[in-house]
């Protein structure tokens, strides 16, 4: 059996977990380089029987599907990929697996986000360690500001308590909230429009779904405040990139930390990575020590279950309930 471990970016995935513990006759061959072209990425991993991809670094469509005739699983790090096509790979016969997840690090990575844009925390370290310069920007405080969330659920409602601890106003609204879910984490909840236009930082923690792709657009961005921040390390459709590069050039917000993208990595040349009022980060939310351990050993575990015919964590359970699996499991 061969194995595929893609989107190993910082080269650490041989070290984060037991790999010697798989059964003899496994092959695992680890990939650091992120390739987008389709073709190099069929011809790499025509022979592989299982590849894992690290959440949504590598897209998975039935096009790619399609042409890897040996894959016969699939294995994505965390619970679920939206850029794999679990629908054609369950019509291929392909058993999609996930793995645990551990850690905070995407609350964290927030308040990180928030704190680095407003502190002015990169430009005042750029401005001390390369220009010889000292103390630059006067910084904005947090404290009887409004924390706007798009999105109350585990991370949403862990970043309300963090801004809370601050003495921050804290407003929520998404598509199913209820006062009294709001209420218990510490918020209240508002109206979509209420959220935008009030929130000082206004920060999302919904899911990507077809009905929150694109829920911050431009009229939502249009009503934001001439101060205040977009913060996002949810995913990135679903803020209107267009319209927010358009705010951002006209300086009609304050600002945006960004750690997710439409396009990942970031094409070089875009618009993000040359505006002065954006703070980036490339999708490392979840990139943290202890969650790469618990990744890279769920996958170890995935590898071996589906080696012995029982796989375990399938994202996509019809496909052995069908019995139209690709080779044997």
């Amino acid at each position: 059996m061969k194995v595929a471990v893609l989107d190993d970016y910082q080269s650490v995935a041989a070290d984060m977990a037991d790999w010697d513990s798989l059964p003899s006759g496994i092959d695992v061959t680890f990939f650091s380089d992120h390739l987008a072209d389709e073709d190099q990425l069929a011809e790499r991993l025509t022979d592989f029987d299982v590849v894992m991809g690290m959440r949504e670094r590598t897209p998975f469509p039935r096009s790619l599907l399609e042409r890897l005739p040996a894959l016969r699983c699939l294995i994505t790090t965390g619970a679920r990929n939206a850029s794999f096509d679990i629908d054609a790979a369950t019509d291929l016969g392909i058993t999609v697996c996930g793995t645990p997840g551990a850690g905070e690090g995407p609350t964290e990575l927030t308040w990180g986000l928030i704190l680095g844009i407003l502190r002015k925390i990169p430009e005042e370290d750029r401005a001390t360690r390369e220009q010889g310069k000292w103390g630059l920007h006067v910084g904005a405080s947090l404290q009887g500001k409004t924390l706007a969330l798009l999105g109350l659920g585990h991370i949403g409602s862990l970043v309300a308590r963090v801004g809370n601890a601050f003495d921050m106003r804290v407003i929520a609204w998404s598509q199913n909230l209820t006062a009294q879910r709001a209420a218990e984490c510490g918020a209240t909840l508002v109206d979509k429009d209420t959220l935008f236009s009030e929130g000082d930082v206004v920060s999302v923690h919904v899911r990507l779904s077809e009905r929150t792709r694109g829920l911050v657009g431009a009229h939502e961005i249009g009503l934001m405040k001439p101060s205040a921040i977009l913060v996002n390390i949810s995913r990135g459709p679903i803020v209107d990139e267009s319209a927010l590069i358009d705010a951002l050039q006209r300086r009609a917000i304050g600002g945006a930390a960004l750690d997710t993208f439409d396009v990942e990595p970031l094409p070089a040349g875009h618009p993000f990575l040359t505006l002065d009022n954006t703070l980036i980060t490339p999708h490392v939310g979840y990139v943290t020590d202890d969650g790469y351990r618990a990744f890279y050993s769920g996958v170890v575990e995935n590898i071996r279950a589906f080696a012995s015919g029982e796989p375990v964590r399938v994202i996509n359970p019809e496909v052995l309930e069908a019995g139209n699996l690709r080779g044997p499991v």
